[in-house]
C-alpha cells in the first residue's frame, strides 16, 4: 500500500513528497512540532497535542489564516485514514513559511503545515523489561527565559541531538539534563519522574522541561488511579540518585523505568513495582481512550 503525506492541503506520495527550498524550518529552525501516538485505530491524546500546536505557533506569531484546530485535526485523522494507520506514530510539522532572509516581512505570509504516518520504536523492548541506564549531560537546556519550553519549536532541539549523542558515545540508553541553575529538567527526548515513598516528582516546566502530554496522563493516572501524590518542584542529581524509583515518559517511549544514572543504582536497580502498576495503567489506557478516524 502506497504511504501519503498530507502537505499544504494534498495528499503526495511519500516519496514525492518535498518542503520548499527556502521553507523557513529547513533555513532557520522557524518551526514547530509534535509527535503523537495512533492505538487501535484512535489517536491518542489528539485535541492536546494540536493545542500545544497552535499555542506554540500563535506565540511565535505564525501567519496561521485559516489554520486553526478544527483544520489540523481534520487533517491529521485524514492522513491517518488515507494510510491506514491502525497503530504508530504521527509527525506533525508547521513551519513560518516561505522564503530566504531572517526576517519574516520578506517571507511568504502563509505557514507550512505537514502531516506524516510512519512506525517508530525509540528504545528496544528489552529495556522496558531491564530498565534505562543513564548519564548526565554536559549540554545545558536552553535558558526558559530565552524561549519558552512549552512552544515544542525545532530550533531548539540542537541541544537535545548534542545531549543524546552525549549518551550514545558512552552506551548510555538516556542522558539528564540540567537547566542553568543546575536543577534536573529533562532527558533528551522525555520528561523525568522519581519516586520517593508514596509521592511522585517531577520537574515544574519553569525548570525549562517541556509540558508534555504524556507527562501529563501520567500524573493523571499516578493520582486518580493510583492514588498517589504528584509534586511539581526542582530536583537536583541527588534527588535522582537517591530516589527509589525512576521513570521517563514521552510520545514515542510511552512510560519506561531508569535503573540507573551516573553508575549509581536507583533504588534496587530494577524497575519498581511502583512504576510497573504505572506502566500497566498506561497501556490500558490507551486501549480505551482516543479520536476515531
Amino acid at each position: 500500500m502506497a504511504e501519503f503525506v498530507y502537505f499544504n492541503g494534498e495528499f503526495l506520495p511519500k516519496e514525492q513528497a518535498t518542503i520548499p527550498l527556502y521553507d523557513h524550518g529547513f533555513l532557520y529552525g522557524d518551526g514547530i512540532f509534535e509527535g503523537i501516538r495512533v492505538y487501535g485505530g484512535r489517536v491518542f491524546e489528539l485535541e492536546p497535542h494540536v493545542s500545544r500546536l497552535l499555542a506554540g505557533a500563535r506565540a511565535l506569531h505564525f501567519p496561521l489564516g485559516e489554520l486553526d484546530e478544527a483544520a489540523a485535526t481534520e487533517a491529521i485523522l485524514a492522513t491517518c485514514r488515507k494510510n491506514d494507520h491502525q497503530n504508530g506514530y504521527i509527525r506533525v510539522n508547521l513551519t513560518r513559511g516561505t522564503g530566504l532572509g531572517l526576517d519574516p516581512k520578506h517571507i511568504e505570509p502563509k505557514v507550512n503545515f505537514m502531516v506524516a504516518t510512519r512506525q517508530l520504536a525509540l528504545y528496544p523492548p528489552e529495556l522496558y523489561e531491564k530498565g534505562l541506564d543513564m548519564i548526565t549531560c554536559s549540554t545545558r537546556i536552553p535558558s526558559p527565559d530565552a524561549i519558552d519550553a512549552r512552544i515544542k519549536c525545532t530550533g531548539k532541539y540542537i541541544n537535545n541531538i548534542l545531549a543524546k549523542m552525549e549518551a550514545n558515545r558512552v552506551g548510555a540508553g538516556e542522558g539528564i539534563m540540567l537547566n542553568q541553575q543546575g536543577y534536573v529538567a529533562e532527558a533528551t527526548g522525555d520528561n523525568v519522574f522519581i519516586l520517593r515513598g508514596d509521592v511522585v516528582s517531577t520537574p515544574h516546566p519553569s525548570a525549562g522541561c517541556l509540558k508534555g502530554i504524556t507527562r501529563g496522563v501520567a500524573i493523571k493516572l499516578a493520582t486518580e488511579q493510583l492514588g498517589l501524590r504528584v509534586v511539581e518542584e526542582n530536583l537536583t542529581l541527588f534527588d535522582l540518585y537517591s530516589a527509589d524509583e525512576c521513570f521517563l515518559t514521552g510520545t514515542a517511549a510511552e512510560i519506561i523505568p531508569a535503573v540507573s544514572l551516573d553508575e549509581r543504582k536507583i533504588g534496587t536497580g530494577k524497575p519498581g513495582p511502583i512504576t510497573a502498576k504505572l506502566v500497566e495503567a498506561f497501556r490500558a489506557y490507551t486501549k480505551t481512550t482516543g479520536t476515531a478516524f
